[in-house]
């Protein structure tokens, strides 16, 4: 009678292998510069905060504004948040720039809680007088338009020339360590010049704010974030010495002759 032979059971392969550190600290940046692109909306937001004088004496809700203060608050952490995620991996091209880079961000974020405290502030304001100024009117406007102006000028700073430094700082780096495609932080490299002579150009009253022509100077940059974002959370580090460097230190055997 013939017999049926059972071949043992084997596990079934597993699906994916795991995500290594690199792949793990490129995903987390990605995101980081992804969500940095969040306070689109304030422009529209702050509109009527910004676009008429006599705000603070109207009456009507401020929910826009607090909305508004509330994206750029989380634009600011996560701009810290790439900076640190990046540290341990581009301090590996030049420890000195990727420093930089990280106390540039910190600055960055100082200026935009800069302005949203301003705004905030003035809704505070808004909000006591509950639409009734008396004879303190024109003070009134007064104090409004400097909050403003405060704001502007954080703005100015904070999210204009900042981000200009930043892609000098972190375009130098990705570029001579290869960890992206060239092509991605040559755009910054490109765009950071026209930035920050666009913003000295405002600085001197050479052109206005929030022009079109402003708008086109900084739209290099954001390309160069936005691209960078998308990237490594697609694809994260290409190969290099970097990325050979951090998985060779992260392998048991490296591991095990620190302990030694």
């Amino acid at each position: 009678m013939a017999t049926t032979v059972r071949t043992p059971a084997t596990k079934a392969p597993a699906k994916g292998a795991p995500m290594s550190s690199t792949r793990k600290t490129a995903l987390v940046a990605g995101v980081f510069y992804l969500i940095t692109f969040i306070s689109i909306p304030t422009l529209a937001l702050y509109g009527p905060v910004k676009n008429h004088r006599d705000w603070i004496l109207s009456s009507g809700g401020h929910t826009a504004v607090l909305v508004g203060g509330f994206l750029e608050v989380i634009v600011a952490l996560a701009g810290i948040g790439t900076a640190v995620t990046l540290y341990p991996v581009v301090k590996r091209q030049n420890e000195g720039f990727a420093l930089g880079f990280v106390a540039a961000r910190v600055v960055e974020a100082g200026m935009i809680f800069t302005g949203v405290v301003s705004l905030l502030s003035l809704v505070t304001l808004r909000q006591h007088l509950g639409g009734a100024a008396g004879a303190d009117a024109a003070s009134l406007v007064t104090t409004g338009a400097s909050h403003v102006a405060v704001y502007n000028w954080a703005f100015l700073l904070g999210q204009s020339l900042m981000p200009g430094i930043n892609a000098l700082l972190l375009g130098s780096l990705m570029y001579r360590s290869r960890l992206v495609p060239r092509v991605i932080p040559m755009i910054g490299l490109i765009g950071a010049p026209l930035l920050i002579a666009s913003v000295f150009a405002t600085l001197f009253g050479g052109i206005a704010q929030y022009s079109s022509l402003a708008a086109l100077a900084a739209l290099p940059v954001a390309a160069w974030e936005f691209s960078l974002g998308v990237w490594l959370v697609m694809k994260g580090f290409k190969p290099s010495p970097i990325t050979t460097g951090i998985a060779a230190a992260t392998t048991p055997a490296a591991r095990q002759d620190v302990a030694v």
